[in-house]
């Protein structure tokens, strides 16, 4: 079996991406840590934060990073420590609606994440295959979170996508080979 130390899970809105990649975690290390992107902002939010934080059993640590992500995934990663980021379109979104300097913040996460020093399982939404939105705002967040995808993709080492709860590796995959005639 393959070790891989960082790995990116994909998937749409309740496809199972999350509990994939707690199970990645979970097999892992018996250290881990929760870092958290999502703020409260309305009562639904909290009722999503209240309903990952139940899946979790109190092996876990949390640390809440929605803005400096970069910072708090150098801080915590280390061998024999699995961390989980859930999730990076969260993390894109608090980026985009503070008004941050998006290229440089994704730029340190990238660095970060091809630095990380222990087991380290990234969660985003794969958010390029469904209608496009109708705002300018919409549009740009879907066209950076597929940039922030790819990157953070390149920069792993293996890539999986979940559908249905289903797990479906991408990263690492046997060399495309077509003919065409």
């Amino acid at each position: 079996m393959t070790v891989y130390r960082r790995v990116l899970v994909l998937g749409g809105a309740r496809s199972g991406k999350s509990r994939t990649a707690l199970q990645l975690a979970e097999s892992a290390s018996s250290e881990r840590i929760y870092i958290a992107t999502a703020q409260a902002f309305d009562d639904e939010m909290r009722e999503r934060i209240t309903q990952h934080q139940a899946e979790r059993d109190g092996s876990w640590r949390t640390v809440d990073a929605p803005l400096d992500l970069a910072q708090a995934v150098q801080a915590q990663t280390a061998p024999g420590k699995a961390v989980l980021v859930d999730c990076l379109t969260l993390w894109l979104s608090n980026i985009v609606l503070a008004e941050h300097d998006l290229a440089r913040a994704a730029g340190r996460l990238v660095e970060t994440v091809r630095d990380a020093r222990g087991p380290l399982i990234l969660v985003s939404n794969e958010v390029g295959q469904g209608i496009v939105p109708s705002t300018p705002l919409g549009r740009r967040f879907r066209d950076e979170q597929g940039r922030l995808n790819q990157r953070i993709a390149e920069a792993c080492d293996a890539v999986v996508f979940v559908a249905a709860g289903c797990p479906i590796l991408l990263k690492p995959a046997p060399p495309l080979q077509l003919r065409l005639g």
